[in-house]
């Protein structure tokens, strides 16, 4: 499967208006924003857990990053309530579930090979800072390496906010909503900028809290799953 899988464009894709769609697994749905590959993929979805469900245990080759947008994520590492945000590095193994439900957002193959840092951050408890440069803007860092940032941001309200990463970026929003290139985003709306496109958005009357990841596209077609390559 190819969905989105040219990083030279730019995609919005608004994923509170989807349909959600079911995984191999029973009570685990997902919506898929973009994918290259089959089961084992490089990709970027939302995934839902039905109260009770699981995944079986499996190996992350490719290494995984999440986002819990509500509920609890549970795995052998324990609880991972919403606003948590981890990385597990490849070679990393787990059996993810929620007895209470829980909907994440999964990044999956988008590790360097040889990455074995693990990450969890509450972003609830972030000191967000405003960076220099970026009027209206609060921010806090998720994850820093030579390939990407990762951050989480405040817009205020009416904020225009301007960005030019050097190797493409991709922004979800949480809460709020904001507009970019004559389109709205609300609450669960991703958007991906290729290399070399700049962000010129605005926030709406309310303001927004964003997932920012930067710099990561240099490296979008090294990071397949090796039946891809």
């Amino acid at each position: 499967m190819e969905l989105n899988a040219d990083f030279g464009l730019r995609v919005a894709v608004h994923a509170n208006r989807m349909d959600w769609t079911p995984s191999p697994m029973p009570g685990v749905e997902r919506k898929m924003l973009d994918r290259i590959g089959d089961e084992v993929a490089r990709a970027t979805t939302i995934v839902r857990f039905a109260p009770g469900s699981r995944f079986s245990p499996h190996t992350h080759d490719g290494g995984e990053e999440f986002l819990v947008l509500d509920g609890v994520f549970q795995d052998e590492q324990g609880d991972f309530p919403a606003g948590s945000y981890v990385r597990n590095p490849p070679t990393s193994r787990h059996t993810p579930g929620s007895a209470p439900g829980c909907t994440i957002f999964v990044k999956l193959w988008q590790f360097a090979p040889d990455d074995r840092r693990k990450v969890t951050v509450d972003t609830r408890a972030l000191d967000l800072q405003a960076p220099p440069g970026r009027p209206g803007v609060r921010s806090a860092i998720l994850h820093e390496d030579a390939r990407e940032c990762v951050r989480i941001e405040q817009w205020a309200p009416g904020a225009a906010v301007e960005m030019a990463p050097a190797g493409g970026l991709e922004i979800l929003c949480l809460d709020g909503g904001f507009l970019e290139g004559g389109e709205g985003f609300t609450p669960w709306s991703w958007l991906r900028l290729p290399i070399g496109a700049g962000l010129s958005a605005v926030a709406g009357a309310e303001g927004c809290r964003v997932w920012v990841k930067e710099g990561h596209l240099r490296f979008a077609g090294a990071d397949l799953p090796p039946q891809q390559t």
